[in-house]
């Protein structure tokens, strides 16, 4: 699952039902309340929504990845995306994760959450900086997840070159603005090494989606046992 909170500025009781309608094994965020406010507000937030946070995310413009308890987190990578001042910082975070099976871990998968920049040219370097960390060892192969608020739909340089690479898995729906959504900026892309699981129909509140945050989160079901 990835979701925009918007620095939990808006009804955060609604981003929380969000979160445990879908009850993701792991949720990428994107505009986690920065600096000093970080310590005080992500971590009841990730307790209310039933996940756990990892001290990792420091120093990522706003990004985090929760996981559940049953998850198992292997190591943690994070990074700067640079913007021209006085934009808001940019970054990534990324957990490679696994489940257990059968008394033991199962298939490692590595999964990024990532805000992109508000212009072209800066979105375009951020995508290839997430795909480079990737590509120097940040990664599984084919069994990795980037997932965020791209800032751009299909089309965009950025957009294109994920999409090259990792198929994006989370359909076309419009994610922004959250009351009225008319643009798909929010995305999960999946590496050739996970499968799409048909699962059942998630109802979540359509009066928390408009209240809990300015965009619409994304979520999709995987297999990584699939190509393993």
């Amino acid at each position: 699952m990835s979701y925009n909170v918007h620095d939990l500025l808006d009804d955060r009781a609604a981003a929380v039902r969000v979160v445990r309608a879908v009850g993701p094994d792991v949720l990428c965020l994107q505009e986690v309340p920065r600096r000093l406010t970080t310590e005080l507000r992500l971590p009841p937030f990730a307790r209310d929504c039933g996940l756990a946070r990892h001290r990792g995310r420091l120093g990522t413009g706003g990004t985090a990845v929760l996981t559940a308890p049953r998850v198992v987190v292997h190591g943690v990578l994070r990074g700067r995306l640079r913007v021209r001042f006085p934009d808001r910082t940019r970054g990534y975070a990324a957990a490679t994760v696994s489940l257990p099976a059968g008394g033991r871990s199962g298939p490692a998968v590595t999964v990024v959450s990532m805000h992109l920049g508000l212009r072209a040219s800066e979105r375009a370097r951020h995508a290839a900086a997430v795909l480079a960390a990737l590509d120097g060892g940040g990664g599984v192969g084919d069994r990795a997840v980037i997932a965020g608020d791209l800032n751009e739909g299909p089309g965009g340089t950025a957009y294109d070159l994920i999409a090259a690479r990792y198929a994006p898995v989370s359909g076309d729906a419009p994610t922004f603005p959250a009351r009225r959504p008319h643009t798909a900026l929010d995305v999960v892309f999946a590496g050739p090494g996970l499968q799409v699981v048909r699962s059942a129909p998630t109802h979540v509140d359509e009066r928390d989606l408009e209240a809990g945050s300015d965009h619409r989160p994304v979520w999709v079901d995987l297999d990584p046992t699939a190509a393993a």
